[in-house]
C-alpha cells in the first residue's frame, strides 16, 4: 500500500458509519483522501462512528444504497476515482429474521452502486465487499479458492454470493474487463475472513459480547464454540482492500477478479479458544458456557486460502492471531479507562504502518 497514491483521492465509501467503515474512513483520512461516505445512521449505540467522530472528517451522506436517485446523484456529483463498498446487511442471524431485508440491501443495493457507477461512467476503481461466507461450504479442511463455486446456506450467504454475480454481470457486460480491452471502470470482488479489533459494538458477535461479558463479569454464551473461523485484524482486511483498489486502479483488466483477504492457516481457530485468548487480557480463565438451545444452521468449519492475494498484491495479514486479541483487548480497554476512541483507532493505524511488510 503506497501513501502517495492515496493522496488527493476521491474516494466514495458506501458504509462508513458501520465498524469496518468507520476504521476505513479514519485510515484514508490519514492518508490524505478526499472521502464522501454514504451509508444509514450508525447501526449501533454505542458507535465507533459517534466515538470516534468520523463524521467531522468525511463528508457523510446518511441514506439507503436502495434509492438509486438518490445514490447515483451523489455519486456522480462527488465524481470518485475509487469506489469502497461495504454497506450491507451483515449479520447471519439477523438474515434468518428478516431475510427479504438482507437481500434487498446486499443483492439491489450492490446493483445499485454498480448502476450509479455505470451512470457516472468516469474512470474509477470499484471493490465490492463481500464475505468469506460466499463459498459453497463442503466443510473442507483446506481453504477456498477464488474459483471455488459459490453458495450459501443462509439468506446472509446467498445473498453475499448473489451480489457477487451482479458484479460479475456488471463488469462484463458493461465495464468488459474480461473482454481484453481497457476499460475505465474497473471492478473487484474482496472476500475477508471473521474481522476483529476494537470499536465494534455489534450484537450477537463474538469480540463485542466477550467484552461486555468482561466488563459485567458474566460468562460469554456460546452457540457453536467448537466452529472454527479464519479470524483477523480489521487492519488487515483493510489493508486488503486498499491494496486491491490501488492495484485495481492502475490495471483495471488484470485485476477485476475475485480476491481472497484472509489469515494464515493457523489462525483458523475455534470460537471458543478466541474468547479464552481474548479474556486472558483481562486475566480471566473460565469465561464462557454452552447455549443449550437451538439455533438457525451456520457452518462449522471454514478456511480461506488467500495465495492469489499474497503472490500478485503481496498482501498478507502483519497480525497473527494472538497479536490481532492483544489490540483489540489494549484498545477496548484503554477506552474504559478513558482513552478518546479516535486517538486509539490512528495510534494503532500509524503502529500498524510501521509494521514489516509480510
Amino acid at each position: 500500500m503506497r501513501s502517495e497514491f492515496w493522496r488527493g483521492k476521491r474516494v466514495f465509501l458506501t458504509g462508513h458509519t458501520g465498524f469496518k467503515g468507520s476504521w476505513l474512513a479514519l485510515w484514508l483520512n490519514r492518508l490524505g483522501a478526499e472521502v464522501c461516505g454514504y451509508a444509514l445512521e450508525p447501526p449501533t449505540t454505542p458507535s465507533l462512528f459517534e466515538d470516534a467522530g468520523v463524521g467531522k472528517l468525511v463528508r457523510s451522506t446518511i441514506a439507503d444504497i436502495r434509492d438509486l436517485g438518490k445514490l447515483s446523484a451523489e455519486l456522480t456529483r462527488f465524481g470518485p476515482d475509487i469506489v469502497l463498498h461495504l454497506a450491507a446487511q451483515s449479520l447471519v442471524l439477523r438474515s434468518y429474521e428478516d431475510p427479504l431485508d438482507t437481500l434487498s440491501t446486499n443483492v439491489i443495493g450492490t446493483a445499485n452502486v454498480l448502476e450509479a457507477v455505470r451512470r457516472y461512467g468516469g474512470r474509477c476503481a470499484v471493490v465490492n465487499v463481500t464475505t468469506d461466507k460466499v463459498y459453497e461450504n463442503r466443510g473442507w479442511v483446506w481453504g477456498y479458492r477464488e474459483n471455488d463455486p459459490l453458495g450459501g446456506r443462509d439468506p446472509y450467504s446467498s445473498s453475499k454470493a448473489c451480489a457477487e454475480l451482479v458484479a460479475h454481470a456488471f463488469r462484463d457486460s458493461f465495464f468488459r474487463a474480461s473482454a481484453g480491452l481497457t476499460p475505465s471502470i474497473g471492478v473487484a470482488n474482496a472476500r475477508a475472513g471473521n474481522v476483529i479489533g476494537g470499536g465494534d459494538y455489534t450484537p450477537r458477535q463474538l469480540v463485542p459480547d466477550t467484552v461486555r461479558a468482561l466488563s459485567e463479569k458474566t460468562p460469554v454464551v456460546l452457540r457453536h464454540p467448537e466452529a472454527t473461523r479464519p479470524w483477523q485484524h480489521v487492519l488487515d482486511c483493510l489493508s486488503g482492500y486498499l491494496m486491491l483498489a490501488e492495484a485495481l486502479y492502475g490495471e483495471p483488466v488484470r485485476f477485476s477478479e475475485d480476491w481472497n483477504f484472509g489469515p494464515a492457516d493457523a489462525d483458523t481457530q475455534p470460537v471458543s479458544r478466541v474468547v479464552e485468548m481474548l479474556a486472558s487480557h483481562w486475566n480471566i480463565k473460565q469465561i464462557w458456557v454452552r447455549d443449550s438451545g437451538s439455533h438457525p444452521h451456520e457452518e462449522m468449519a471454514l478456511l480461506l486460502n488467500s495465495q492469489k492475494s499474497r503472490r500478485d498484491l503481496g498482501w498478507a495479514c502483519r497480525l497473527p492471531l494472538a497479536l490481532a486479541l492483544e489490540w483489540t483487548a489494549t484498545w477496548y480497554r484503554r477506552h474504559a479507562e478513558g482513552a478518546a476512541a479516535r486517538a486509539l483507532c490512528v495510534e494503532q493505524i500509524e503502529r500498524y504502518e510501521t509494521l514489516p511488510a509480510p
